[in-house]
């Protein structure tokens, strides 16, 4: 049996990249995967679906989780989804009904 070679990083001050996946989405499908084996293991035990009922879901969503962190890779790259993330949280407008502020910090 051979053994397998991936390549993980493309030079200096590249962002890290595996089979397409950029940065800090190989996280989040690894983060995904191992939440679907968790939720593999609550269907067998405590919801008691036989095995092949569990298998067919965990494979739908899974195959919906692979998609949707390459579609993100790709729509966003390296930094953009945070950056996207980090722009909401930004208000449009900033009140202030009083000059103490400015008075404060000269």
């Amino acid at each position: 049996m051979e053994n397998s070679v991936y390549t993980l990083n493309k030079g200096i001050n590249k962002p890290l990249e595996f089979k397409g996946l950029k940065a800090q989405y190989i996280w989040y499908l690894g983060a995904g995967l191992v939440a679907l084996l968790f939720l593999f293991a609550m269907l067998y035990i405590v919801v008691e679906l036989d095995a092949f009922s569990c298998a067919g879901i965990i494979l739908v969503m899974g195959a919906g989780l692979v998609l949707k962190i390459y579609q993100l890779s790709h729509q966003y790259g390296q930094h953009g989804l945070m950056k996207s993330l980090a722009r909401r949280q930004v208000p449009l407008v900033v009140k202030s009904y009083s000059r103490l502020i400015f008075k404060l910090n000269s």
